[in-house]
């Protein structure tokens, strides 16, 4: 399968140095015929290597990888580290858009994929002017408002064992989120609800999980110091009022034992206009990986029906 890497600069304002966005295609742009994809990652940081099972779709599908602004293979910012003005939703729409005009995809039809907090951006994206080019839109194992995602992972999180709530509760309290404690702690819930594939970690969980250790930049910032810790600049973000504009027939997946609880997912059900939604047994956060061929087959006939 033909992959070609490129670069597209990135103009970001208040920084002096032009910025990069890496990317990656999967398969032939020049063929009209087919409708490509471009594949939003999570984290935010998590960087595009954890989705690579989705070029299981191609050649049928073209497939754009990329690494978002402060991650991977794209510019480091780790100057802006706390800085939640500067790491803004709008900070990764506008780098969609510039990214989708460098590679001459603005005027032909194209589908958005969005894992997790790609989920979170690419409805955003789908809700503004830009989306009028837009085909088809997934949104997987995400969410559609702060508040809504704390109550899914509250309620999990009462259902691990009591030592390891007591455990979390007490470090949170003292603040030492590198704790090797806590980082056990969270290995129980990562288990349980990022991916439910053993050995344990998949090869796509470990290196997700790299890339937020080499540097969290944005994680920390947008997000928050853990998954059960939201204490960055999107704890209080909710795109429910942006819904109803989205225009694009739109699937939405998560798993039964999702972080992603359904609680979460449930508004990009009931407010979007063309929507199906599928829930995977035996499947996580990561339901690309713990269950591939269901999950690779709904893409698939969704795609290119």
């Amino acid at each position: 399968m033909a992959e070609k890497e490129g670069i597209a600069e990135f103009h970001v304002p208040d920084i002096d140095e032009t910025c990069h966005t890496w990317y990656v295609v999967v398969g032939d742009l020049s063929d009209s015929s087919k409708v490509p994809m471009i594949v939003l990652h999570g984290g935010p940081g998590a960087c595009h290597e954890y989705l690579m099972p989705l070029k299981d779709l191609a050649p049928s599908v073209p497939l754009i990888f990329y690494d978002q602004i402060g991650n991977g293979q794209s510019t480091h910012l780790p100057d802006k580290a706390g800085d939640e003005a500067f790491w803004s939703v709008n900070l990764f729409k506008n780098e969609l858009d510039n990214l989708i005009s460098h590679l001459g995809l603005d005027k032909r039809p194209i589908d958005i994929y969005g894992h997790s907090w790609g989920g979170m951006l690419a409805a955003e994206w789908a809700a503004t002017p830009s989306s009028a080019n837009l085909r088809r839109l997934v949104i997987s194992n995400s969410l559609a408002s702060m508040d809504a995602w704390r109550v899914g992972i509250t309620a999990l999180r009462k259902q691990l064992p009591s030592d390891v709530q007591d455990v979390l509760d007490r470090i949170e309290e003292e603040r030492d989120f590198e704790n090797p404690e806590y980082e056990a702690a969270m290995e129980v819930f990562y288990k349980r609800h990022f991916s439910l594939a053993r050995p344990w970690p998949a090869e796509e969980v470990q290196v997700a999980l790299n890339w937020l250790a080499i540097d969290s930049t944005a994680y920390s910032t947008m997000y928050g110091p853990s998954e059960l810790y939201i204490s960055g600049s999107l704890r209080n973000w909710d795109c429910i009022p942006l819904l109803g504009k989205i225009q694009a027939p739109t699937l939405l997946i998560n798993g039964s034992d999702d972080e992603a609880q359904d609680v979460a997912m449930r508004p990009f059900f009931e407010h979007i206009g063309k929507v199906k939604w599928v829930t995977l047994d035996k499947a996580a956060h990561f339901s690309h990986v713990d269950q591939r061929e269901r999950y690779i087959d709904l893409l698939r006939k969704f795609l290119v029906s």
